[in-house]
């Protein structure tokens, strides 16, 4: 019997990866393919590592595929008998088009669910301070499109009705319509003094918040050049600010990341505690290449194996695992870690590391091998195509016995590259050099920081002159170097 495909769509709530339910996170991770909106946090999508994943986002001016081929593509993979993920920012029902996706899929006999999200039209207000409604300022809300085709002017045929309503209305969609939507609601006899704000947040890449009244809130929007998306509030409400600031040291500090998901995932944790605001810029995916005849023959002698990376050694133990190799063998082996999250990566299989190089360099990786290993013993780099030669020659000139194993590749993916940010953080030379390849010089606006010496000299190679790297090769030293930066600028004012 065919097997029969599943679409849920899914609200992937408004703003960082964090907000969305813990049933549609569930789907996501056990999902084969995902259909994702474009501002959806890029974290998110690390959490689907094994599916297909489909690009399908659609801004104004910025129409990657049009509804109908949406439709057709949830379609095609149903009836691939795929589990598919239909991850739509916000909730799929509020201005989501969830509903024709829903019919389509119906129309196909494709069964399909909705697993709803906090929508923009409450989260993006709140998340500046101004509640949709509040105890004798607002007792209901109404949520508008800013655009629509049905009328001859584009806008909402309901503005003149909706001005003499007491509640707090809030407009999606409706930035590039903000003055004449202000004009047709003064125009129904609300007063040009009633409270407006325009908020351009969750995952927008050029947040803002602007108060002022109907009468002069696009002059205000104008200078203050707030970028699409945004939500228009008016009513009582908008001129509320609930918000009083974070007294976290990070506080609206926005960090882009480039790395892998096993480095960005530690400096997410450690920013998000400190109230940065993590932005997933380019992230590096791990490939793991097919199985080479490494492992297999490092488990018959008694060598070394050295992991440069926490994938390295997630990747080698799965491998291990998958051909049922019994984990005695390796009790005569010893193993080396580049620096204590690898070997915490290796402590978590059962496995103590002989050494560890401090710092966390392949120069000094090399220099303590040298010195702990015997010539006679073999040497095994289980480590990513991607690593630069540097180690290998080194042993091998010393006259050690080294066998190069890659076990996976990391290939770059820009993912919200202009994006605006305080701090650019590189993980790696690699993720340096990818940067450049995709996206050229980083803005000067964001000061660039690196997580070590090696990712430091990729970065001076490149051409870029001011720079931070971090003193500790680690997520803690990153953090510190930027903490450092920011206190060193506060006592220069």
């Amino acid at each position: 019997m065919e097997k029969k495909g599943f679409v849920y769509l899914v609200g992937a709530g408004c703003g960082s990866a964090d907000l969305i339910t813990l049933r549609g996170l569930r789907l996501l991770q056990t999902c084969d393919a995902v259909v994702y909106d474009d501002l959806i946090d890029p974290a998110l999508l690390e959490q689907a590592a094994q599916a297909e994943l489909y690009p399908a986002g659609k801004r104004c001016g910025r129409h990657s595929m049009p509804q109908p081929e949406i439709n057709a593509l949830l379609v095609r993979l149903g009836s691939e008998g795929k589990t598919v993920v239909r991850l739509k920012g916000g909730d799929p029902f509020v201005f989501g088009r969830g509903g024709e996706e829903v019919q389509a899929l119906h129309q196909a006999g494709i069964p399909c669910e909705i697993v709803p999200g906090i929508s923009s039209c409450i989260a993006v207000p709140a998340a500046a301070g101004i509640p949709v409604t509040h105890r004798g300022l607002s007792r209901s809300f109404h949520v508008i499109t800013g655009h629509t085709a049905q009328s001859e002017d584009s806008l909402p045929e309901s503005l003149h009705t909706l001005a003499n309503l007491n509640g707090t209305l809030v407009f999606l969609m409706g930035l590039s319509q903000l003055e004449r939507i202000a004009n047709r609601l003064m125009e129904a006899g609300k007063a040009g003094s009633t409270p407006a704000a325009v908020v351009s947040g969750g995952n927008a890449p050029h947040p803002a918040v602007v108060r002022g009244t109907l009468k002069n809130i696009a002059e205000k929007v104008r200078q203050a050049d707030v970028q699409a998306p945004a939500v228009i509030v008016v009513g009582e409400t908008a001129a509320m600010n609930l918000y009083e600031g974070d007294p976290r040291p990070l506080a609206g500090v926005r960090v882009g990341l480039v790395g892998t998901a096993s480095f960005t995932r530690r400096l997410e944790e450690r920013l998000l505690k400190l109230g940065a605001r993590p932005v997933h810029m380019m992230a590096g995916r791990v490939k793991s290449l097919e199985p080479d005849e490494g492992i297999a023959a490092f488990t018959k002698v008694s060598g070394w194996a050295v992991f440069t990376s926490q994938n390295g050694v997630e990747i080698f133990f799965e491998r291990l695992l998958k051909s049922g190799t019994d984990v005695r063998r390796l009790a005569q082996c010893r193993f080396a870690a580049i620096g204590p999250v690898t070997a915490q990566a290796l402590q978590k299989h059962g496995i103590t590391a002989d050494l560890v190089a401090h710092p966390a360099t392949s120069q000094a990786l090399a220099g303590a091998l040298s010195t702990a290993a015997e010539k006679a013993e073999p040497i095994f780099l289980f480590r990513s195509a991607n690593s630069t030669p540097e180690l290998y020659t080194e042993l091998a000139e010393q006259g050690f016995s080294v066998q190069e194993c890659s076990l996976y590749r990391t290939d770059f993916v820009p993912l919200q590259s202009d994006a605006k940010v305080d701090y650019l953080v590189f993980g790696s030379a690699e993720g340096v050099k990818a940067w450049y390849a995709a996206c050229g010089a980083p803005e000067e606006s964001a000061q660039c920081v690196c997580i070590g010496p090696v990712t430091a000299g990729a970065l001076s190679a490149c051409g870029r002159r001011c720079f931070l790297t971090a003193e500790d090769i680690s997520a803690d030293g990153v953090v510190a170097c930027i903490l450092k930066d920011l206190q060193n600028r506060a006592g220069f004012v």
